[in-house]
């Protein structure tokens, strides 16, 4: 199994955390919305395959993310 990590920076892109959080989408069962509000963060732990989530807070937050890392889940 697959696990994805991005993070996208919010210090200078579209939107604020709170806005943000009130607009994104439902995730799948298992995937989790991450924040670091001190540090201006936003990012998704998923652990699915589906890639709307990260296409509307990439639309939100009108930038890419900065880390876009997969790894395999161990046993």
């Amino acid at each position: 199994m697959t696990v994805r990590l991005l993070i996208l920076g919010l210090a200078d892109s579209m939107t604020n955390l709170d806005e943000l959080r009130a607009k994104l989408p439902v995730l799948p069962e298992g995937d989790h919305w991450i924040s670091d509000p001190i540090g201006e963060r936003f990012g998704l732990i998923s652990f699915s395959e589906d890639d709307e989530p990260v296409a509307r807070a990439r639309e939100l937050i009108g930038k890419d993310p900065e880390v876009g890392e997969e790894f395999e889940l161990e046993n």
